[in-house]
């Protein structure tokens, strides 16, 4: 797993790419926490367009950076899910905290 993070303004956006699973999770949180923390931004974008394996630890990295979002009253949104990923996300709860959108072409 490897995470791209892009800041402009109010706005990151992540971009996760690899497998997402408890092995990897810890230091991808740490990524994005260090802009989050430096940053405060009121938006932020968690894209899952690369993703090719996400287990519970990536219903966990949405649901920690919420809250971590919540600090500074920002938002999230999780981006380019599949449509099976985006099922699990609501069954877990997360559509209520994040906006999720599907993966578009």
């Amino acid at each position: 797993m490897s995470v791209t993070v892009e800041s402009s303004g109010n706005l990151i956006i992540a971009y996760l790419i690899g497998e997402l699973d408890h092995h990897t999770s810890a230091e991808t949180r740490e990524k994005i926490d260090n802009v989050i923390s430096y940053k405060k931004p009121q938006h932020l974008i968690l894209d899952f367009k690369n993703v090719t394996f996400m287990d519970s630890s990536g219903i966990g990295l949405v649901m920690g950076r919420y809250r971590l979002m919540q600090n500074f009253h920002g938002t999230v949104e999780i981006r380019n899910v599949t449509p099976q990923t985006k099922k699990l996300m609501e069954l877990a709860g997360l559509g209520s905290i994040a906006i999720i959108k599907e993966i578009t072409q």
